[in-house]
């Protein structure tokens, strides 16, 4: 088990991203959080098995009405979720 940070950025807000992004997770059996940026980036922060990560950042590009520009992903020091939730609000 794993913990990344994914950086999204392109049209990801305001479109329903963040729920699509959840049921993926979900669907997948991975935990964590997803929140807008002020910046208009979208960040996931997911802990899963490797395998399970990749399929799942993979699928990020099937979500409808988004355009995605670009992906950053990074490994994070593990966090332990419970379940996969979205953070309201923006953040910095």
């Amino acid at each position: 088990m794993k913990t990344i940070e994914i950086l999204i950025s392109g049209r990801v807000q305001g479109v329903g991203f963040r729920a699509c992004i959840r049921r993926i997770a979900v669907n997948l059996g991975i935990s964590g959080e997803v929140m807008n940026l002020q910046d208009g980036r979208v960040k996931v922060t997911a802990t899963a098995d490797q395998v399970m990560l990749e399929k799942f950042v993979s699928m990020l590009y099937g979500c409808n009405r988004v355009i995605i520009r670009e992906i950053q992903v990074s490994e994070k020091e593990r966090v332990d979720f419970k379940g996969f939730s979205i953070v309201r609000g923006i953040y910095q």
